[in-house]
C-alpha cells in the first residue's frame, strides 16, 4: 500500500470513529442532532381551568330578606306611644311624627304629619337623595393644574373640600387625595418644560354667591359648625384638628397657599402669594387628583352630619342641573330632584342643604317618604342614603345614643339638632323584625339642650324597636 493510500485510510477511520462517537454523544443528548435515547415527550395536558374563570357560587347573606308574612304592628298600639311623646314635656309643644310601614307605605301612626317644621340636619336626607339620583354615584371630585400664559399656572376647584395638605389616603374618604401629590406631579410636569418658577392663581368660580348664608349665625364659621362655601378646600377648612374648630375665612385661597408650600418642597418656587383669578375653560393640564366616590362623600356627610360637605354637595346637583352653584341653585335643585322622585315637595321651604337655617320648614310626611325611598330595593341608586345613616349605639351622630338600649343596632336614622330642634328620621326593626319607618321632629323644645330632648326621642324608638303591638 503505498503511503497515500495509508494516509487516506487513517483519515476515513477517524471519520468513520468521530462520525460515530458524535452520534453516540448525540444520543445521549450531550450535543445538539436528532438522535435520543431519551423517552418521548408526552403529549401535553389540557390547558387547566382558572378557578376565578368558573361560576361563582351563591354567597350565604348575613341577613334575610323582610318576611312579609310578618304583620305590622296595630295602629292603635303604635299610636298609644306616639300619643305619649307628644305629650312628653321635654319635647315642647310644637311636636310632629310619623310611622310607617317600610314595605306597605301605610301610615301606623301620627301626629301633625303634614305640618311644616325645622328639620335642623334630617334636612341632609333631601340632599344625599338629590345627589344620588342626579350625580353618578362613582363620579370623582376632579382638583386640576393648568397652564396659563407665561410661567403662571392655575389650581381649579372641582368642589373636593376634603383634600389632605400631605399625601392623600386611597383608603380615606377625608384626605382621600393630597396636596402633596399634585405638588409633586405638577412639579415633574414643569420639569418637562423647563419651568422652576411659577406664579400661581386659584380657579374657584365654579360656585358663586355668598359662602354664608345671611341667616346663619355669624358664629358658625368661627365655632367651626362650619366652613365658607367654596369648591375647594384642605381638610374642610380647618386651622386645627378636631371635630368643631375654627375654619379658614377663605378656604379657596388657604389651600392654594398649601400647594404652594408642597410646590416649594417638589423644587418649585412660588413667586409672590397665590391670588383668584379664573382660568380657561380648557386648557394644558399639567396634573391632576381625585375625591373619593359621590357615594362615599354622600356617606360621610350623612354618618358626620358635616354641614360644609353638604352645602358643597348640593351646589354640585345645581351645577349639574344647569343652575347657579350658590345657596339658592342648590336647594332649587335639591327640592326638584326630590320631586323628580314622587316625593311631594308642595309647601317645603329649603333655605339651606345642610339644616343650619331656622327658616327652614319640612314636614314629617315628606321626610318619612324620603327614608323609605332609601330602604326600597326599587330605588338601588338611593342605597347609600339609607347606609349612610348612623347605626344606633355605633356609628356617625348616633354613636353615642343607644348605647343600653335594646333598640342598639337596629336603628338607622339621620339626627338633627339646633338650639330649641330636636329631630331624628329614620328606620327601626320592630320585636317581630318588621322595618318601621319613623320621623320625629320638635322645634320648641324647653332650654336646657339636647340631653333631655333625646332621652325622649331615643325612648320612643326604643318603644318601637320592642313593640309586638298586636
Amino acid at each position: 500500500m503505498t503511503t497515500a493510500a495509508r494516509v487516506a485510510g487513517t483519515a476515513a477511520l477517524v471519520l468513520v470513529l468521530g462520525a460515530g462517537a458524535y452520534a453516540t454523544a448525540d444520543a445521549h443528548d450531550v450535543v445538539p442532532g436528532l438522535v435520543t435515547l431519551a423517552p418521548p415527550v408526552p403529549d401535553p395536558s389540557p390547558f387547566p381551568t382558572a378557578p376565578g374563570a368558573t361560576e361563582p357560587t351563591a354567597v350565604a347573606r348575613a341577613l334575610a330578606d323582610l318576611d312579609p308574612q310578618v304583620p305590622p304592628p296595630s295602629s292603635a298600639g303604635v299610636q298609644a306611644l306616639v300619643d305619649a311623646l307628644v305629650a312628653d314635656p321635654r319635647l315642647g309643644p310644637s311636636v310632629g311624627v310619623v310611622v310607617a310601614d317600610q314595605l306597605t307605605g301605610d301610615v301606623l301612626a301620627a301626629h301633625q304629619p303634614d305640618a311644616g317644621r325645622v328639620p335642623a340636619s334630617t334636612a341632609k336626607l333631601l340632599t344625599g337623595v338629590a345627589a344620588l339620583s342626579q350625580l353618578d354615584p362613582d363620579a370623582r371630585l376632579a382638583t386640576r393644574v393648568l397652564a396659563l400664559d407665561g410661567d403662571r399656572i392655575a389650581l381649579v376647584a372641582g368642589g373636593d373640600v376634603m383634600l389632605a395638605a400631605g399625601e392623600g389616603d386611597p383608603d380615606a374618604v377625608l384626605g382621600h387625595a393630597g396636596m402633596a401629590d399634585l405638588a409633586r406631579a405638577t412639579a415633574g410636569a414643569l420639569a418637562l418644560r423647563g419651568t422652576t418658577t411659577v406664579e400661581l392663581v386659584v380657579d374657584d368660580t365654579l360656585f358663586s354667591g355668598p359662602t354664608e348664608h345671611p341667616v346663619w349665625d355669624p358664629d358658625y364659621v368661627d365655632m367651626g359648625f362650619t366652613a365658607p362655601v367654596t369648591p375647594l378646600a384642605v381638610d374642610l377648612a380647618k386651622l386645627r384638628p378636631g371635630d368643631y374648630p375654627p375654619r379658614a375665612a377663605d378656604p379657596s385661597v388657604a389651600a392654594a397657599e398649601v400647594f404652594a408650600q408642597r410646590l416649594a418642597e417638589a423644587g418649585v418656587t412660588v413667586q409672590g402669594r397665590p391670588t383668584r383669578a379664573s382660568s380657561p375653560a380648557e386648557g394644558p393640564e399639567l396634573a391632576r387628583v381625585e375625591s373619593a366616590p359621590i357615594a362615599d362623600v354622600t356617606h360621610y356627610f350623612l354618618d358626620t352630619s358635616d354641614n360644609t360637605v353638604t352645602e358643597v354637595v348640593a351646589r354640585l346637583v345645581a351645577v349639574d342641573a344647569g343652575l347657579p352653584g350658590s345657596f339658592e341653585g342648590g336647594t332649587q335643585a335639591v327640592l326638584r330632584a326630590v320631586g323628580a322622585l314622587g316625593v311631594d315637595v308642595t309647601g317645603a321651604r329649603l333655605v339651606d342643604a345642610s339644616g343650619l337655617a331656622t327658616t327652614s320648614s319640612l314636614s314629617p310626611s315628606l321626610l318619612v317618604d324620603l327614608v323609605r325611598l332609601t330602604a326600597d330595593p326599587a330605588h338601588p341608586t338611593l342605597r347609600d342614603v339609607g347606609t349612610g345613616m348612623p347605626v344606633a349605639g355605633l356609628t356617625g351622630t348616633l354613636h353615642d345614643r343607644f348605647t343600653s338600649s335594646p333598640a342598639r343596632g337596629l336603628v338607622r336614622a339621620k339626627t338633627g339638632s339646633l338650639p330649641a330642634v330636636t329631630s331624628l328620621a329614620g328606620t327601626v326593626l320592630d320585636a317581630q323584625r318588621r322595618q318601621l319607618a319613623f320621623v320625629v321632629m320638635a322645634d320648641q323644645t324647653p332650654p336646657g339642650g339636647q340631653w333631655a330632648p333625646r332621652q325622649a326621642v331615643d325612648g320612643f324608638v326604643t318603644a318601637l324597636a320592642a313593640c309586638g303591638c298586636r
